[in-house]
């Protein structure tokens, strides 16, 4: 049997990875950006066990094809996620890190009861 800290580490590398895979490659301008945040976000966090989620495009890096668009790359994402299993937050990042596009656990709150919503 897992605890809920391993569960919420698990369910937010698991949303993490699947964020970067499925996005990866999306056209993407800097005029479009914003949209494409709330996207993630708004589909991210349907996802059972996640709390909430910030996300922001790096628009430096959306540097136009000839046909005047980019591609979503992961070094263009900054995100931050907290996941919630049980009495257990886990906070993890996706944020580039000496030109990779890294994903870390960065914090686990063991409350020790469910928090009043």
């Amino acid at each position: 049997m897992h605890s809920y800290r391993e569960q919420a580490i698990f369910e937010a590398g698991i949303k993490l990875g699947a964020l970067y895979h499925q996005w990866v490659g999306t056209p993407i301008s800097q005029e479009n950006a914003a949209f494409v945040e709330s996207a993630i976000e708004k589909s991210v966090v349907l996802q059972p066990y996640v709390e909430e989620i910030t996300v922001h495009l790096d628009r430096t890096l959306m540097l136009p094809n000839r046909f005047g668009y980019s591609e979503l790359a992961g070094l263009m994402f900054d995100v931050e996620i907290v996941t919630r299993v049980g009495y257990t937050y886990c906070r993890a990042w996706l944020s580039p890190d000496k030109g990779y596009p890294l994903m870390q656990v960065v914090e686990c709150l063991e409350t020790g009861h469910l928090p009043n919503h």
